[in-house]
């Protein structure tokens, strides 16, 4: 299923220190009106899993949503990386690791992302609806 917005679609766990710092360092640093960032917690995160067919009780992946399709685990990280100005020949270049080997450091962080970076009180984002940032927002 393919998404038919321009933006591609973030969903991430608002409830993680570490996913909340990494879609604040997009906000700053992704170009303007680049993605929209869902908390799968809030009602339109819940109704994106539901439509593709993801666990509603937890999110152990990012899940990216764009024109090309839904990629998440090592796949979704390098995909948004690849959007980010002086980021996407990182991207390319980490991309040539076989998937494999990606996706079982990301399963390591993913797994652990709680105990080492601890749970957030309140998420980055309005868990009303899905945000879209410009990279001028001047405070995160």
């Amino acid at each position: 299923m393919k998404n038919q917005t321009k933006k591609g679609i973030i969903i991430f766990d608002g409830d993680c220190n570490l996913c909340n710092g990494l879609v604040g360092w997009l906000i700053k640093f992704a170009p303007k009106h680049e993605f929209q960032y869902v908390a799968f917690q809030s009602e339109y995160g819940q109704e994106l899993l539901s439509r593709y067919g993801f666990p509603l009780g937890q999110l152990t992946t990012v899940i990216f949503i764009n024109d090309n399709g839904i990629s998440t685990h090592s796949d979704a990280f390098l995909n948004i990386m690849g959007k980010i100005p002086n980021y996407h020949l990182l991207s390319g270049l980490l991309s040539q690791i076989p998937k494999a080997p990606r996706d079982i450091i990301y399963n390591l962080a993913s797994r652990n992302r709680v105990r080492w970076f601890g749970k957030s009180k309140s998420c980055i984002i309005d868990l009303q609806q899905p945000k879209t940032y410009s990279n001028t927002t001047s405070s995160i």
